[in-house]
């Protein structure tokens, strides 16, 4: 745990998804959580089949069709993390209510964490990293997709261009006081 970080014993077990448009941190910020937390972790990523992977890697934006069977994969490792009781982290952009709503649709309690920033920081974020399939030319079109969470729905809004340790820290104290 970091120095000021609360402590994670009082936080009650959740279903967790981290959101946002691609390189606003989500894996970053995930990870973390999974450290201080030692809830079960999914890369949403991770889930996405095999022809999403390829046409995000030609460059190609997803279509709500494409996105369905990926979005049901998350939904459906939720479920099981759900059903043990363990809580869980789970990346997903998640940009749209509609898909929002797939991953609450079989009654699941989430929380999402929407990780927000600047255009040049997602830009230069997506830029530089490495050993992802999803180019830069795409951050557009995930910008113009998103639709942010509104305020019947369970979401933690966070500043993402503050240090990790710092989100991470902010993150864990609004959990512990639900």
């Amino acid at each position: 745990m970091q120095p000021g970080q609360p402590s994670v014993q009082d936080v009650r077990k959740s279903l967790l998804v981290v959101m946002g448009v691609s390189g606003s941190g989500k894996t970053t910020i995930a990870e973390g959580l999974h450290k201080e937390l030692g809830w079960p972790f999914q890369e949403g990523d991770a889930l996405h089949p095999q022809h999403n992977v390829q046409k995000m890697a030609a460059g190609i934006p997803l279509t709500d069709e494409d996105r369905l069977p990926w979005l049901n994969q998350c939904r459906a490792w939720l479920d099981q993390c759900a059903q043990a009781g363990s809580g869980a982290i789970l990346t997903c952009s998640a940009l749209k209510r509609s898909y929002r709503d797939v991953l609450r649709a079989s009654g699941l309690d989430l929380i999402f964490i929407h990780l927000t920033t600047d255009h040049n920081t997602l830009l230069k974020r997506v830029t530089n990293r490495s050993g992802h399939y999803m180019p830069a030319s795409l951050l557009p079109s995930q910008i113009n997709t998103l639709e942010p969470p509104e305020a019947d729905e369970r979401a933690l809004e966070v500043d993402a261009t503050a240090p990790a340790a710092d989100i991470i820290a902010k993150i864990l104290s609004t959990l512990k006081a639900l």
